[in-house]
């Protein structure tokens, strides 16, 4: 049996209703309050991947997800990616049918389909190695250097990379060179294990570099010259710089469209809005909450905050803009690694019950 799907189960005779023109349009039709829970089941469909478990334990499969990120069912992959598709969009019709999904679309090479499909088997970071290195658990991975004003351990007692990325955070906040939110370091510690797994000399085929993946011409705003390219303070001080810079850009129109959220609740979706600009760029998140027509669902959920938490917010702007100004499932794919991450170094002993967690 190639096709699995989670009960009821589905009928080969049950007609499906016809397919939508395309997945945008069934992404338009979706009302805002699909957004409910989705932060939570799309780092549920992410967490399978990572970690390789859940109904990603056979890699050789895809999983079918709708509008709230919810898990539908999954196929086993064919021998050829034409038989692969073919299964998507059978099993597809058939969610269509049973009424598990409310609409569907084919996909083919190079277009999206729904219910949307994640390939178990792709490219990832192996996060129990990611975070033994990033809390220097081996000798070998502990760290020392000066940069700029910043002088980190020394040559005969170096530290861990998270001691590094603490001690350069503190030290610009006192100098009051930047004004992030106090939850921004956490995640920012997840985005070097997902951007690199704390490698310091990760290279991408787009030429990013280091363990934060700092594109040419961020390490050329940073004044970072090639030979400190792959330097770990360097690297830091640099992500901080450009967050700031971001925090900036963002802070007029997320205060004016969320302000009044709780503090508590707003500093998060800050956060989280922020781990997206440095993946897309400030001005599309920037779009998102002061565009015309992208900020069509940030006034809602400003308006209904009540009902959905920061994570769902972040996701459900992104969600109903998918197809528009680039944003693709991808933005959310990193920023749920990146929250999956934070999760793993807070439940370590070392971390787990300190401040950086709370």
């Amino acid at each position: 049996m190639v096709t699995f799907i989670i009960a009821p189960n589905l009928c080969a005779s049950e007609q499906p209703p016809e397919p939508a023109e395309n997945w945008t349009s069934i992404v338009r039709s979706s009302p805002y309050w699909v957004s409910q829970g989705v932060y939570e089941n799309m780092t549920t469909i992410r967490h399978w991947v990572l970690k390789e478990s859940g109904y990603c334990s056979d890699t050789n499969r895809h999983i079918l997800f709708d509008m709230r990120g919810q898990f539908l069912g999954y196929i086993e992959d064919g021998n050829r990616r034409e038989v692969t598709q073919e299964r998507l969009n059978d099993t597809r019709r058939r969610l269509a049918a049973s009424g598990r999904a409310d609409s569907w679309a084919e996909g083919g090479a190079g277009t999206t389909g729904y219910p949307f499909a994640l390939a178990c088997n792709q490219p990832h970071v192996n996060l129990d190695e990611a975070v033994a290195r990033y809390l220097g658990t081996l000798p070998t991975e502990l760290i020392w250097g000066a940069w700029d004003d910043l002088a980190f351990a020394s040559q005969e007692k170096p530290e861990p990379l998270h001691d590094a990325l603490m001690y350069v955070y503190d030290t610009r906040l006192q100098q009051q060179r930047n004004s992030l939110p106090a939850t921004l370091p956490k995640y920012l510690a997840g985005q070097v294990l997902i951007e690199s797994s704390g490698q310091q000399r990760a290279h991408s085929a787009a030429d990013a570099k280091g363990i934060l993946q700092l594109s040419p011409s961020a390490l050329n705003d940073c004044q970072i010259k090639p030979a400190n390219h792959w330097h770990r303070l360097a690297q830091i001080d640099c992500a901080l710089r450009l967050m700031s810079q971001n925090a900036r850009n963002l802070e007029e129109p997320f205060n004016q469209r969320f302000g009044h959220l709780p503090e508590d609740k707003r500093d998060q979706l800050f956060t989280l809005l922020l781990v997206q600009a440095y993946h897309g760029g400030a001005g599309r998140v920037r779009a998102l909450l002061n565009d015309e027509t992208l900020s069509k669902p940030a006034a809602y959920f400003a308006g209904q905050h009540e009902n959905f938490s920061a994570g769902d917010i972040a996701f459900g702007m992104v969600f109903h803009n998918l197809g528009r100004d680039r944003f693709g499932l991808a933005s959310l794919y990193y920023v749920a690694d990146v929250q999956l991450a934070t999760q793993a170094l807070c439940r370590t002993a070392r971390l787990g019950d300190t401040a950086f967690c709370q």
